[in-house]
């Protein structure tokens, strides 16, 4: 028997900005301060719009809901890096993506409130649905990639995926296809620990998620998803280099789930407190905020006045959410087709007949009976 040494592997690291707000000179990324106190404001904004949002499913005015926090750095610095042309494939936990690329904050609660019209992406937007069932996005997003490869139009595509979804065969089909025909498409795993209650070492016996992408004939890369500036820098250069025909990359955002999975889920039940006490001095935000106040772009009334701002765009999104028109029974059959097949057609007919009777017969019932006058 022969042994051959196919390949040696080693798999980098990056952080940039650490726990206590320093830098690395050496591999900060090109950012204006305006950009980068842009970043933080979009952070902070994420950070309450999800309190907002668990507090109302709380009340009973949202259904159940998949929390953000901890984990805003991963989001933001990752949609902060893409162009507007680009495409993005969001699991259900990607609110801070749909955010920081303007998807109109009422509509994300319409969505969780179970409205599904608020999946109704805007125009201007390339934002595929969310996708909650596990790694059913990671496909569509290497099949958009090889599209645009094909047509040759300079986009590339942004899929999000969690720890658990690397266990899927979804994720291993996508991966060696889009190894295979070197696509345009950037992988970010958000490494948060957690996938429900099953923990990252029970995914897998690999040292790294990112080492799973070389199998497959590209690179996977690790970063501190905690670091805003890490993954900001690693996103832009991942899509740059997708872009001039150099195939995907792999980015695993080493983060943690501080909240509980979503609100019908009771974190405690699987996992330390210490556990999450320790990571919640990781804080992707605080560290941020302690950045821009050794560069003096951080004063305690900056912060003040933001959060109103912020405390009146929520307000502003829960009450165009609260205020909207309910859907119609019958558009239950508009939105599957882009152009209904003709049996869609006879059932949506059909029902708005249906509905049509029940309202007469309803209506009927309700006239008054007419007096009868009795004659000596």
């Amino acid at each position: 028997m022969v042994k051959r040494e196919l390949y040696n592997f080693t798999v980098d690291y990056l952080q940039i900005l650490d726990e206590e707000g320093n830098i690395d000179e050496n591999l900060m990324p090109n950012i204006s301060d305006n950009d980068i106190i842009k970043l933080y404001e979009v952070m902070s904004l994420v950070r309450a719009f999800d309190a907002k949002a668990f507090a109302l499913q709380r009340q009973g005015r949202l259904g159940t809901y998949a929390p953000v926090l901890g984990q805003e750095a991963s989001q933001i610095g990752t949609a902060f890096a893409i162009n507007s042309n680009d495409w993005v494939f969001p699991t259900f936990r990607e609110n801070g993506v749909l955010i920081t690329r303007g998807y109109p904050m009422h509509m994300i609660l319409q969505y969780w409130g179970g409205d599904e019209r608020g999946q109704k992406c805007p125009v201007d937007m390339n934002i595929f649905p969310i996708a909650v069932p596990v790694s059913t996005q990671i496909p569509h997003a290497v099949g958009a990639a090889w599209a645009s490869k094909i047509k040759n139009d300079g986009t590339a595509a942004l899929c999000y995926l969690g720890d658990g979804a690397t266990s899927k065969g979804d994720f291993h089909e996508a991966m060696n296809f889009a190894g295979v025909f070197k696509v345009p498409c950037v992988f970010i795993i958000q490494n948060n620990q957690w996938a429900i209650s099953v923990p990252r070492k029970k995914q897998t016996s690999a040292e790294t998620l990112a080492q799973k992408a070389i199998a497959y004939g590209f690179e996977g890369i690790q970063v501190d998803g905690n670091d805003i500036f890490a993954v900001y820098k690693e996103t832009k250069e991942a899509l740059e280099k997708a872009k001039d025909g150099k195939g995907p990359t792999l980015i695993e955002c080493y983060t943690y789930r501080i909240a509980d999975h979503t609100t019908s889920d009771d974190a405690k039940r699987y996992r330390k407190t210490e556990e999450v006490e320790a990571w919640k001095k990781k804080d992707p935000i605080l560290r941020l905020q302690k950045f821009l106040q050794k560069k003096n772009l951080w004063t305690k009334n900056y912060e003040e006045k933001l959060q109103q701002r912020i405390s009146q765009q929520i307000d502003k999104a829960v009450l165009a959410y609260e205020t909207l028109v309910p859907a119609k029974a019958e558009e239950i059959f508009d939105y599957t087709y882009a152009k209904k097949p003709k049996k869609l057609e006879e059932q949506k007919l059909e029902m708005m007949q249906n509905k049509e009777n029940k309202a007469e017969q309803k209506e009927s019932k309700q006239e008054p009976k007419k007096e009868e006058k009795v004659t000596a």
